[in-house]
């Protein structure tokens, strides 16, 4: 036979904005707000270490992001370029 878990109330105030929000979050997350206070206060914070990852990977997506777009305008442009070469070719 399965023991069962024991369990305490824990009551905090907030206001009812608060509760408001609390309760809108659990329902995108698609739990109860105990559960949601639960996880969220299990949750191990952030360090310094990962936001600084966090910024590189970031300042890396930009570049990246920078260069494609070089890149489509540059294929774009030449495709323009011998879309008119035909169309001259073809009058």
């Amino acid at each position: 036979m399965p023991t069962a878990l024991k369990t305490e109330r824990i009551t905090i105030l907030g206001t009812p904005d608060f509760k408001n929000f609390l309760t809108r979050e659990a329902k995108k997350e698609g739990v109860s707000l105990s559960e949601l206070v639960r996880h969220r206060c299990e949750k191990k914070p952030s360090t310094s270490e990962d936001d600084e990852l966090l910024m590189a990977m970031v300042d890396e997506i930009k570049a990246a992001t920078s260069r494609a777009k070089i890149s489509l305008e540059k294929g774009l442009n030449d495709a323009e370029k011998v879309l008119a070469e035909i169309r001259g070719a073809a009058t």
